[in-house]
Parts: structure tokens; C-alpha cells; sequence
């Protein structure tokens, strides 16, 4: 993966940027030891690594404005990064450039239950937000599978979703307001605890631009009421093929489930060793689950029911319990982990339309048959977020690269069905070069043209999005 050299200039400065820095920080929330910047080379597409100039880890939006103008005013790239968990290289640094971790920034700074609001620092997990608010019977409804461990900032930056975003929606529809700080020192405020903000969608522009407007400090949140009460089914089938026909005839028949996640053998075997689920042995495995009142559970799923039975399922079981309820989620919640004891691979995130769910799986187990690498798929059918997993070795000459063309040869198949290249992880450098192969010219120019507003000398997140070869003159400038 091409990265631009650094800047020799910049590397030159190292010791006035970290002296002006450690004037407005705390002294150790600015880390310059070469060993110790080795910790923040990679994020999780540990595939890609390069130290970075120095870390920055302020504990408030007065701190990360003053760090910002700094490093604007000595035109120093910075590197917006919330807990690491990406899996695009959403937070891989260049050599010359800064990061600035918000991982101390986890305050709750406000929480409105009669107006369903929570008001939080940017470096909470997403998980704690439902932990600060459960106790009032709230939940925060957006969970990505890294829910334990990412942070909300994060999950603003790639516009996050989870296994429950096919009823409640992805980070977007739960992003009310955002304190953000632009590169230059400037703080604005944009939403807030309102339905709806006035003029121009800001707060929509900035959901999803992957660190490449603002560092977003704090955040308004909708939190929302706990349902009556919540049931999965396990559904197996005996060909992937089959399982993508279920899940657009459940989508066509017009019941709305909270989650529809599938899975395949390989992801089947490696999660039930791990978590001990209790998944049934087939080919690929759905778990829909639905959530109300005990009728209104009943009758959902009695014609999810009826439907899986037109497809010959080889087998078909409600959770019995709150017990295995909580393991079926677990095993789901699991699986990339699980994954990861198998070998490495690398987690890919395209969208495509559910009614296409057949012909890709049936196109992407062709593709492994190609490539000679192993595919396991699990994601959100639901909605049509695919997360294909490419098992490669990284210690095999030539995996890596057989395994990134591969990849791109997925993402490309999620264009051509009428979808895009991701739904959740964002674009990063992993996606970067294949962006061209979603817009054109003109729409990339577009975009570009919305990062000079808010970015004028391109110093926030380098060398992502963004093809090289489009956005280097912008950069030059």
C-alpha cells in the first residue's frame, strides 16, 4: 500500500514541535520515545504499520484545540484516533505525522432521559453509553461488534453500525449534535439536543468523514427505550446461496427484525470452539431476532418461520432462555475474535443490495476457488453489509498482495451489483485506491471540495479516502 514520504523538514522540527505541545499539555499526555510510538503503528488492519512522529493524548476539547493550532501553525499532519479498532487503517500514521488519541476523554457531560439525550466525551466506549444509561431502562442503540472496545469517536468517523442497525439504524441516525475542533484551533458546535438543526446537514457531512474534517470531541446521543422483551431463532441451511434467498424473502414479506446476521461453515466452527453457542452444524446459519411485547414476538416470528420453511432449513430453533439468548449473541459478538485464532485474514466491509445476497456468495466462493484462499463470511444479511473474511498467511511470501487483489476483486463485485465499498468500517487507505471504481472524476472533485473547506492545507488523516494520484495536488497546495 503506496504512502507519500515524509516530510524531511517536518521531521527536522520534531524536538520544537514536542516542546511547544508539552507547553499546553500535560507532560505525559504527549509521548515522544520512538519505543513508546510504537504502540500506535497500526490500527487493526495490522497489515500496514508506521510509527508515528509523536502522540498526543489530550483530556478535553480546550486541549486538542490548542494542539491542533500548533500543528497547523508548524504544518504537522495529524492522525485522529479513537480506541484503534479500525479495520480499514482508518488511524495508520505517516512518519511525519502526529496522533492525537482521545482514549482520556470519557466523561459523561450531560444525560436527559424525559428528552432521550446523552451528552459524552468522544474517547467513552460504545458500549458504556448503554452501561451509563440501563439503569433508567435506556439503551444506545448502535453496536459494532467491537462495541466492548471502540470508541464513539470512532464510530463517528466511520458512521458505525452493528448487528442491530437493520431496525434502529446505523451512528447517523443516532447522532443528535457534535462539539468538533477544526484543524486550525477552531471550535463549532454543529446539532445539539434539537429533532433538527437549521440549514445545511453539517452534522451529516461530518458522520463518516473518517477524520478528515474535524476531531470530534463530544457528542450528543439519542438513547432510546428498552423493548418489552427480545428472541432470536437460530435458521441453518445446507448452502450460503440458500441462506441469502431466506433473508430477501424476510426483507420482501415486510417484517422488520431488529438483527438478521449470517454466517458460514468456516466462521461456524472456528465461533462455536470459541464461545460454545450452541450453533446448529450446517453450511450457514441466520440468527434473526425480534424484539416487542410476547404476542407481538410470537407473531414475528411465526411467519419468519413460515418463510425459512419454504427453503428447506436443516434447522430451525427459538432461544428458550435469557441464558441463550445472551450465548447466541455471544458466539455472533465473538466471531472475528474467534477468527483470529485460526490464522490471520483480512475483514473486508462491502454493501450490496439483499436481494443480491445469493449471486455474490455463490461469486465469492467461486473467487476463493481462484485466488487459492479461504473465505469465511459472516455479517448483517439484514441490511446487506457483507464482512467477507480472506484467510491468508502472512508469513507466506506473496499472501498478503494475493489476498489484497482478492479483496478489491470483492469490493468491486458490491459496486457492480448496485452497492458500495463499505458499510461501516469506513474507506481508509484499505479502500483508497478503489474509490475510483464508485465515482467519477467529477464526484471525487466534489468531496475533495468539501475537505478545503474544512481543511484547507490537508493536514488531517493523510493518505486517506482519497486516491494518491487525485488528491496529491490538493495536497501540494
Amino acid at each position: 500500500m503506496q504512502m507519500p514520504e515524509p516530510n524531511a523538514d517536518i521531521l527536522a522540527r520534531k524536538a520544537d514541535l514536542v516542546a511547544r505541545l508539552r507547553k499546553v499539555l500535560p507532560r505525559d499526555a504527549v509521548i515522544e520515545d520512538p519505543m513508546e510510538t510504537r504502540a500506535y503503528e497500526c490500527d487493526a488492519l495490522t497489515a500496514y504499520k508506521c510509527p508515528p512522529l509523536a502522540v498526543i493524548l489530550p483530556a478535553s476539547t480546550r486541549e486538542v484545540s490548542d494542539a491542533l493550532a500548533i500543528c497547523h501553525d508548524m504544518g504537522v499532519p495529524v492522525v485522529p484516533r479513537g480506541a484503534g479498532t479500525s479495520l480499514a487503517g482508518g488511524a495508520l500514521p505517516t512518519a511525519d505525522s502526529v496522533i492525537l488519541g482521545v482514549a482520556r476523554m470519557t466523561g459523561v457531560l450531560e444525560t436527559d432521559y424525559d428528552n432521550r439525550f446523552i451528552r459524552v466525551q468522544t474517547g467513552r466506549t460504545n458500549l458504556s453509553i448503554t452501561g451509563a444509561v440501563e439503569e433508567e431502562g435506556f439503551f444506545y442503540a448502535p453496536d459494532p461488534s467491537s462495541q466492548l472496545a471502540c470508541a464513539i469517536a470512532g464510530n463517528i468517523a466511520m458512521n458505525s453500525g452493528g448487528a442491530h442497525c437493520l431496525k434502529y439504524g446505523v451512528t447517523t441516525n443516532n447522532l443528535m449534535g457534535v462539539t468538533m475542533v477544526l484543524m486550525d484551533g477552531t471550535v463549532v458546535e454543529l446539532g445539539g439536543a434539537h429533532l433538527d438543526a437549521a440549514g445545511y446537514d453539517l452534522l451529516g457531512v461530518i458522520c463518516g468523514s473518517e477524520g478528515q474534517l474535524g476531531v470530534v470531541t463530544e457528542a450528543t446521543l439519542r438513547i432510546l427505550r428498552k423493548p418489552e422483551g427480545a428472541r432470536p431463532v437460530l435458521i441453518g441451511f445446507d448452502s450460503s446461496e440458500v441462506a441469502g434467498a431466506c433473508v430477501s424473502d424476510i426483507i420482501k414479506a415486510g417484517v422488520l427484525p431488529v438483527a438478521i446476521e449470517f454466517m458460514d461453515r468456516p466462521c461456524i466452527r472456528a465461533t462455536e470452539d470459541f464461545a460454545h453457542a450452541g450453533y446448529p452444524d450446517c453450511e450457514a446459519l441466520l440468527i434473526v431476532e425480534v424484539e416487542g411485547s410476547d404476542p407481538e414476538i410470537d407473531a414475528q416470528l411465526a411467519l419468519i418461520e413460515e418463510i425459512a420453511r419454504r427453503h428447506d432449513p436443516v434447522e430451525l430453533r427459538q432461544s428458550r432462555s435469557t441464558e441463550e439468548s445472551a450465548a447466541i449473541w455471544k458466539g455472533r459478538k465473538s466471531a472475528f475474535g474467534a477468527m483470529g485464532q485460526i490464522g490471520d485474514y483480512m475483514c473486508l466491509d462491502g454493501t450490496i443490495p439483499v436481494s443480491a445476497l445469493p449471486h455474490v456468495l455463490g461469486r465469492i466462493g467461486e473467487m476463493s476457488r481462484e485466488f487459492g484462499l479461504d473465505v469465511a463470511n459472516v455479517f448483517h444479511a439484514g441490511d446487506g453489509n457483507m464482512h467477507p473474511l480472506i484467510l491468508f498467511d502472512a508469513n507466506k511470501p506473496g499472501d498478503l498482495e494475493t489476498c489484497e487483489a482478492f479483496g478489491a476483486e470483492i469490493l468491486k463485485l458490491c459496486v457492480e451489483v448496485g452497492g458500495c465499498l463499505t458499510g461501516e468500517h469506513g474507506v481508509g487507505i484499505e479502500k483508497r485506491d478503489l474509490m475510483a471504481h464508485q465515482y467519477g472524476a467529477c464526484d471525487l472533485a466534489a468531496q475533495m471540495d468539501v475537505k478545503d473547506v474544512f481543511d484547507p492545507k490537508w493536514l488531517l488523516n493523510p493518505a486517506k479516502v482519497f486516491p494518491l494520484d487525485v488528491s496529491g495536488t490538493r495536497r501540494a497546495a
